[in-house]
Order: C-alpha cells, then structure tokens, then sequence
C-alpha cells in the first residue's frame, strides 16, 4: 500500500502543470495590458508633463518586473517539481534552472516584491501632494516590511549556507 501512495503522491506533481500553464496564461494576459500602455504612452509622449511620463514610464518597468517574477516563479517551480524528475542528463534545455534552488527562489521573489514596491513608492514620491499622510505613512511602512523580510530571507540564506559549509574540509 505503501508504495501506491508513493506513486500517487508523486505523480500528483503533474497537476502542478496546469498552474503553470495558468500563470504563462496571465503573463500573455498581461503582456496584452503592457502593449495598450506603451501605445498610451507613445500617443501622448509630445503632450505629457516630464512627471506624469517618468511615471508612465515607472508603470511601464513595474510590470516588467511582475512579469519577470512571474517567469521566475513558473520556470523555477517547474523545473523543480516537475521537469526535474523526468530530465535525462543529455537534456540541457533548463540546466540553468536548476541551479534555482527554493532558498534561491525565495530570495529572488522577496527581492522583486522589494523592487516593485520601491517603483509604487516613487510614484507615490513623485506626485506626493495627491495622496494622504497617512496613506503615504503606510506606503512606506509597508514597503519597509518588504525590505526588512528580504534582508532576513537572505541571512537566513546566508546563515544556512554557512552550516552547510561548515562540515565540508576546506
């Protein structure tokens, strides 16, 4: 019985498929959205004030960055949950995916959420007078969240990697 719930629970991996199959979904969604705001932003790009383009522009690189996290996560997780499990060594096409590990992937993903609230924050910076204090207080608190679970994700890494470098002969 043992061994069937083995097979079951590991075969289960593939329906992870479909989530990724989701996510590349909602990046080519998404890519469509990037598409309709650059065309926006080229229509009026002689008209707009310099602020109002610099922000276009910043909308422009944060969702460079979501879709960048977006790969990440997908190509990283399947690599790792999925793809992995079946690949022959001859099979090179994701090698350099593997060498994403969670550890690795966490810190890439807490470091694009830092990158994308810093870009809210800036355009939150940018047209400062438009927004509440206190709205603005909590942009900034939240954001140093962010910062703040980032550097420790990457101590924790950095702490971890020291222990396992620690019994290995030098």
């Amino acid at each position: 019985m043992l061994p069937l719930l083995a097979r079951v629970i590991l075969a289960s991996r593939y329906l992870l498929a479909f989530f990724f199959l989701g996510l590349v979904a909602s990046l080519g969604l998404y890519a469509i959205r990037f598409a309709a705001k650059l065309w926006k932003l080229a229509q009026g790009v002689t008209e707009m004030a310099e602020d109002d383009f610099l922000i276009a522009v910043l909308h422009l690189v944060d969702a460079a960055l979501i879709a960048s996290l977006v790969v990440i996560v997908a190509l990283a997780s399947f690599d790792s949950l999925v793809g992995r499990l079946n690949r022959d060594e001859a099979d090179d096409d994701l090698r350099w995916v593997s060498a994403t590990d969670h550890s690795n992937l966490k810190i890439k993903v807490a470091t694009a959420i830092v990158a994308i609230s810093s870009i809210h924050l800036l355009q939150v910076f940018l047209k400062v007078e438009s927004y509440p204090e206190a709205a603005v207080f909590w942009q900034v608190v939240i954001h140093m969240v962010f910062v703040v679970g980032a550097v420790l994700l990457g101590l924790q890494d950095w702490i971890g990697r020291l222990g396992k470098n620690a019994g290995k002969p030098k």
